[in-house]
């Protein structure tokens, strides 16, 4: 049975119930019963279309050697690294000995010792569209620093928060709005180890649920990629600016930034799902992107330059209050009002004058959230509401309050712990 793990970038890894990997195959000499490799489970055979591991196996540099025409292709590894290794691919699942064959060739794979057998292996248990890091850190023998893994992780996980983002709405600079969207999209990626080696990620984001994220994280990436090459050509930054449209972001150069920052360069391919296809106004080949220790500086000056761009939000908040904070008794306070209408993010900061403190205590008493006007500021990433006016509590029924307390519910659990200290 396979289990999920939450990682501790926000991403999901898949395991098997023994706490191996998923999809790492090889080693074995048979195909036991229960459907596993001696490392994890495999693709059930009867599931899988010929032409979906047509494409994967050509994708991962397999050889197609010929075979009876309109029966089956033959196909063998890249590089002639396994000359005994050969997979019979029946065209359809049409003929009499189509089962048998899909079923030898997976248990091929998961003999074989080739990395891309286990890639494809990965691909067909675990489908969706394929994103790919890979960050060149110095090592030894091939291994990395433990931290060079966690940074890794990070910047992925960085950059695929931004292109959810995005993909709901553009801005130049998000901070802490719609961090809830950002991470009910994490939930649903997957993270497999399809045995690469260090340096190297691989992701699978839904398909085609979660096309509006992926098609937007390509087209924010090539164009940053062109933006850069242009401000190191002529000087002119006003390219990242344009790109806010198509999905560029301080958060997702920022992500560039941790991703190239203590590296010698950095790679990031997109391959679509093959079972799927590429969505509309797309061709089927994969996206390569190269970013080096040379684009930091542009990379740098770009994220300053979109957050400062975006301005300040003119919003009109209802919300429950949860911490109110004040040095004496009397005079202005500050309190904590964790949002349920008006804005995407789950919690801001208020400064408020003495009456204004004095009304959203009594509400907090009262158990009534307040209805409050202002400006979400970027100082604090959205997380500040200045000039604040209006406020007052909101009366409710016993439905609405029945609604308030389950809503208040789901906030406090995305927003329990990430910054918590008061300023």
């Amino acid at each position: 049975m396979t289990a999920i793990r939450r990682d501790t970038q926000g991403m999901t890894s898949v395991d098997s119930g023994s706490g191996r990997d998923a999809v790492r195959a090889g080693g074995g000499h048979s195909r036991p019963e229960d459907g596993r490799s001696d490392e994890g489970p495999l693709p059930d055979p009867a599931r899988v279309d010929p032409d979906v591991l047509c494409t994967l196996l050509a994708r991962h540099g397999w050889q197609r050697r010929g075979g009876a025409r309109g029966h089956y292709t033959r196909w063998t590894p890249p590089d002639d690294l396994e000359p005994d290794t050969s997979l019979l691919i029946p065209a359809d699942r049409g003929f009499d000995d189509s089962a048998d064959l899909l079923d030898e060739a997976v248990a091929a794979l998961s003999r074989s010792g080739v990395p891309s057998a286990r890639a494809v292996l990965a691909s067909l248990l675990v489908p969706g569209d394929e994103i790919h890091w890979r960050r060149d850190v110095p090592g030894v023998g091939g291994a990395v620093p433990w931290g060079a893994e966690e940074e890794l992780r990070a910047a992925a996980s960085a950059m695929l928060s931004a292109a959810a983002k995005a993909g709901h709405t553009r801005a130049a600079y998000y901070g802490a709005r719609l961090d809830a969207q950002a991470a009910d999209f994490l939930e649903r990626v997957l993270v497999v180890a399809p045995g690469t080696g260090a340096g190297l990620l691989t992701a699978y984001a839904p398909a085609p649920e979660d096309r509006q994220t992926t098609t937007t994280l390509v087209r924010a990436l090539e164009v940053t990629r062109d933006a850069i090459d242009l401000q190191r050509a002529t000087g002119r930054p006003d390219a990242f600016d344009d790109g806010v449209r198509l999905g560029v972001s301080r958060e997702l150069v920022g992500s560039l930034v941790q991703l190239v920052r203590g590296s010698e360069g950095a790679e990031i391919a997109l391959s679509w799902a093959a079972s799927v296809g590429p969505p509309r106004g797309f061709v089927n080949r994969p996206l390569l992107l190269e970013f080096s220790p040379g684009d930091l500086p542009v990379l740098e000056a770009a994220a300053e330059r979109l957050e400062r761009s975006e301005p300040p939000v003119a919003v009109e908040l209802t919300g429950a209050v949860v911490r109110l904070k004040r040095a004496v008794p009397g005079g202005e306070g500050q309190i904590r009002l964790r949002v349920l209408t008006g804005a995407e993010v789950d919690e801001v900061r208020v400064r408020l004058a003495e009456n204004d403190y004095r009304t959203a205590a009594e509400a907090h008493l009262g158990g009534l959230p307040v209805r409050i006007r202002g400006r979400l500021e970027r100082k604090g990433g959205f997380r500040r509401l200045a000039d604040p006016a209006g406020v007052e509590a909101v009366r409710l029924d016993a439905a609405e309050r029945d609604r308030l307390l389950k809503a208040l519910r789901l906030r406090a659990g995305r927003a329990a712990g990430p910054d918590d200290a008061e300023g």
